[in-house]
């Protein structure tokens, strides 16, 4: 199956829009960086199925930080577009509800690149995460928790507080 690419064009047009009803900034940072993501990925050696062009799509514009504001939002909007151009329309709602909460952990580097990989390998081809998907995933998240020292409200915190 021949795919079809987004423009850099019809990138921008995307992000705009999606500033537009949900407010943010419009305007890009770098375009030369976001036509080399949209390059980069039809790059098959480096890219070989779809969900690692995905994926790819996803994750470079998520964290590249294209434009000025709604990164994460446009990756999303990207990725659903990807997918309706190449006729997965039917996995595009899925993957948006999916994708929401995951490309906030992507930008604050809970989730990598390779933990995506999986998670839209499982948007496209299981109906629900697997238990070893969903393990993987709450791992990543607790390991967040952990990584940050914890102040101690023990009993000598309390002593002193005022009246």
């Amino acid at each position: 199956m021949e795919l079809i690419y987004i423009h850099a064009n019809r990138a921008v047009r995307a992000h705009d829009a999606i500033i537009d009803i949900s407010g943010g900034l419009l305007g890009i940072k770098d375009i030369g960086q976001l036509e080399s993501i949209l390059e980069h990925i039809q790059n098959d050696d480096y890219y070989p199925e779809f969900e690692d062009k995905l994926a790819h799509l996803v994750f470079a514009v998520n964290k590249g930080h294209c434009f000025n504001d709604g990164n994460k939002r446009t990756s999303i909007a990207l990725g659903a577009f990807f997918l309706t151009m190449n006729g997965l329309e039917v996995f595009a709602d899925k993957f948006i509800i999916e994708m929401e909460n995951i490309a906030v952990a992507v930008a604050d580097n809970i989730i990598d690149k390779d933990l995506l990989i999986k998670v839209v390998y499982s948007i496209l081809y299981e109906d629900v995460y697997t238990e070893s998907l969903k393990l993987e995933i709450v791992q990543c998240l607790l390991q967040v928790g952990s990584d940050k020292e914890r102040p101690d409200h023990g009993a000598a915190f309390y002593k002193d507080l005022p009246e």
